[in-house]
């Protein structure tokens, strides 16, 4: 018999993954498969449980928020196998599944696994930790990892900006130095950066679809250098907008590889989860590094 992991986190979002965790394992079993559940109870649960047993199932399901898939591709990264990964996301903002245009409704999201193909898609390695759709620094950032769970669950995606409006109060910038894989280096003070694989940065910024390949083998490198004066953050906050990415505020490029200089150590997120980039590192695109189920017969990767 087919063999599935099902990894719950019970506290995303409004706890749907747990309210609907019997629905769930119905549709996978009345599909043939062997269901295995696994509900995490504290961070890091998932990398461990999909990095030892990988190797024992035919497909990998989580349903959770960005984080809990972002555990779930960092264990099986870790692991060495290639094993088909679904995402059921349960969560507050869920940046990386309307990337992919996934049902929210938990129960249809089920059901297009079960009729899916394994998709690849690209991976980020951010020093010696993975993320699978953004890496971010400055404003906004901190808003996805420190946004109190309750906060989250009561108001959704309203929490998170609630939270950015706070941080415009008290903005601070980073003196960093982004060298891309074709020579191109930018340097400057930037209040945000971030490097994705996503049409939605940090909950709050968009990116046009029409920019976004999440399995070229490149990441998108986007920068929001420091206002100086009321005008230019006038110009910054029109921009963003309009998704007018000329405008001399702001950085758009690509590339597979980057390597990051600072003066200090940075607090950055993976995938909403918090991490600290050091003086120098490497971010690198892992081309086609997971495969994603998706119903490509309901659901179109971005370009």
């Amino acid at each position: 018999m087919k063999k599935l992991l099902l990894i719950v986190n019970p506290t995303s979002g409004k706890k749907q993954a747990s309210r609907y965790l019997s629905d769930i394992v119905g549709i996978f079993n009345r599909d043939g498969w062997d269901v295995t559940v696994y509900v995490t109870a504290e961070q890091g649960d998932a990398v461990r449980l999909v990095q030892e047993r990988a190797v024992e199932f035919d497909r990998i399901v989580c349903a959770g928020g960005d984080g809990t898939f972002n555990e779930t591709v960092s264990g099986l990264r870790l692991s060495g196998q290639r094993v088909p990964v679904g995402y059921i996301p349960a969560g507050s903002t869920n940046d990386f599944a309307t990337s992919l245009k996934l049902s929210k409704n938990l129960k249809n999201a089920a059901a297009d696994i079960v009729g899916g193909q394994p998709v690849p898609l690209d991976v980020g390695r951010f020093h010696d930790r993975h993320f699978s759709y953004i890496a971010s620094f400055g404003i906004f950032t901190r808003t996805s990892y420190s946004t109190a769970q309750g906060l989250k669950n009561s108001l959704g995606h309203f929490a998170y900006l609630l939270s950015s409006i706070k941080e415009i109060t008290s903005i601070r910038s980073y003196r960093l130095r982004f060298t891309l894989d074709d020579g191109q280096s930018y340097e400057d003070d930037y209040i945000f950066g971030a490097i994705s694989n996503t049409t939605s940065l940090a909950g709050v910024l968009t990116l046009s679809p029409k920019l976004v390949d999440m399995s070229d083998g490149k990441f998108e490198i986007f920068l929001i250098r420091r206002p100086r004066t009321p005008l230019e953050l006038s110009d910054c906050v029109l921009a963003l907008t309009a998704q007018d990415y000329e405008t001399p505020m702001l950085t758009l490029a690509s590339s597979s590889r980057i390597e990051i200089d600072g003066q200090e150590e940075v607090h950055w997120s993976l995938d909403g989860e918090e991490a600290i980039g050091p003086q120098h590192f490497t971010v690198e695109n892992l081309h086609h590094g997971i495969d994603i189920l998706v119903n490509q017969g309901k659901k179109r990767l971005p370009r």
